[in-house]
């Protein structure tokens, strides 16, 4: 199981690895299109036009397919923002209940987004939703990948707690101490 949830987490984050390489290819053709209308213009045969339609639109809802395919390695990795400080003065068992109820929330919160994304996704195909650029794009195919990283987060944080509930520890508790111990705060 923790293998299949590895891969799970891993591919969700080539995803969003993905559509940062999209992104960055995007933008290098605009550019190549801007510079070779400079250069076209510098030689007097005019401008060539290449540009890339609706560019901050596609890049936007790559980015955001990005941050949220993201989020479950992310978790596991320490890479969400905490605050720790108090429990580096905890005894081992209180950081552990203090780290399962932090999960309790965040799954109920995560829950909550979750179903919400997933009712926006269904309206917006429903409705037949597109967005306002020169591309329509239908706006329920962001807002699946949205729904689709959420999910696999929601997977990430029951998957932490179990672990936590287990004696196990948190994968994100552990690249914590491990990253305090090599600064030098244990």
């Amino acid at each position: 199981m923790r293998k299949a949830l590895d891969g799970l987490y891993a591919a969700a984050l080539a995803g969003a690895c993905l559509a940062m390489v999209i992104i960055a290819s995007l933008v290098f053709v605009q550019v190549l299109g801007r510079m070779a209308d400079r250069v076209g213009v510098w030689l007097g045969v005019g401008r060539f036009g290449l540009a890339v339609p609706s560019l901050a639109e596609l890049g936007g809802f790559l980015f955001v397919a990005a941050a949220f395919l993201a989020l479950p390695y992310t978790l596991r990795a320490a890479g969400h923002v905490r605050v720790t400080l108090i429990l580096r003065f905890l005894p081992p068992a209180a950081d552990r209940w203090i780290s399962a109820l932090v999960l309790l929330v965040a799954i109920g919160l995560m829950c909550f987004a979750t179903w919400f994304m997933g009712w926006q996704t269904v309206a917006s195909y429903d409705r037949g939703s597109v967005s306002y650029g020169l591309i329509p794009i239908p706006l329920w195919l962001p807002q699946t990948v949205m729904t689709l990283g959420l999910v696999i987060f929601v997977v990430a944080l029951v998957d932490e707690f179990v672990a936590v509930m287990r004696g196990e520890g948190a994968a994100f508790r552990k690249a914590e101490l491990e990253r305090e111990q090599a600064e030098g705060y244990r």
